[in-house]
């Protein structure tokens, strides 16, 4: 107002026009560096966030969501902290940017809600592996390396001392029946056990009726990394733990594509409690760091 005030109509109208060009040439260079950023460059400076690359995940936690079903956390309401009281009790960050994941039995399951006894609760990741947030965004064990690294320690495992702390997860599609949870990684009492399903009888569904245990390494409470790899259809799999001077490099368990195997597929990790006799025991799971890499 003071320079319209004061200046005469002509000075006022080059002030204006000169500021005008410089605002349009500041916007310009902005616009041009924006545009010159790779998309996928600015989409990770987003999401990736304290060791893990959130727009491949989302997070399921066992709360009622109003449908009879667990609740499912989209990835932007945990990098914006804009999870309830209740969900923050399952899952939370701490100081040390890991992430701990709180479980019992509730009876609000992805499938449904269960009676004691019946199905089992979790406070679990679920990988989307483009991307894509969509329960289609999935992988084929017939093309390309599929790898999952999860850095974990257990604090506690009420009941029976069982928790799952990754998963490969198979999932129905066109004339292929079933959902196996064909690879899980449980965390037994201190043991790392790879719980893994093998090619059914009589062209039956993939399921845990076929299952085979392989102990793998005893970690205790003690950090460790576990590795899933899925390469040339076959599951390898490697496990390190500083604390226990434990290295077990990738080693060969099963050939799935060879036996058949069509499922699509999706990394989970997490604490998947196999308990479900009360409402009371509880397991507590810390997640330090996950890479997933597909190629």
């Amino acid at each position: 107002m003071k320079i319209k005030k004061f200046l005469p109509n002509t000075i006022y109208a080059s002030v204006i026009i000169i500021l005008s060009v410089a605002c349009t040439s500041n916007n310009s260079k902005e616009t041009e560096s924006q545009e010159n950023t790779p998309i996928e460059e600015v989409e990770d400076s987003l999401t990736i966030e304290q060791n893990i690359n959130w727009k491949n995940w989302y997070l399921s936690v066992p709360i009622n969501s109003g449908s009879g079903k667990a609740t499912s956390i989209n990835y932007k309401n945990i990098i914006n902290k804009n999870l309830t009281t209740e969900e923050s009790k399952y899952f939370y960050t701490n100081d040390s940017s890991s992430y701990t994941h709180w479980t019992q039995f509730t009876g609000y399951t992805t499938s449904g809600l269960s009676e004691l006894g019946n199905k089992y609760c979790r406070t679990e990741l679920r990988e989307y592996w483009r991307g894509n947030q969509d329960t289609s965004d999935n992988w084929s064990m017939e093309t390309g390396t599929h790898i999952l690294e999860s850095t974990i320690h257990v604090d506690y495992v009420e009941g029976n001392g069982r928790t799952i702390v990754a998963q490969i997860h198979g999932k129905a599609s066109k004339d292929i029946t079933g959902d196996p949870a064909t690879v899980k990684i449980r965390w037994n009492s201190g043991m790392i056990q790879i719980d893994y399903y093998t090619k059914p009888e009589n062209n039956e569904a993939w399921t845990s009726a076929y299952d085979k245990k392989l102990d793998f390494g005893r970690v205790d409470n003690d950090i460790f990394t576990i590795k899933i790899k899925v390469e040339e259809g076959k599951l390898y799999c490697a496990l390190t733990c500083e604390e226990k001077d434990l290295n077990i490099d990738y080693t060969e368990i099963y050939d799935y594509v060879g036996n058949g195997y069509l499922h699509e597929n999706y990394f989970k990790t997490g604490n998947y409690f196999g308990w479900n006799e009360d409402y009371e025991k509880a397991a507590q799971v810390v997640l330090h760091k996950v890479v997933t890499k597909h190629n």
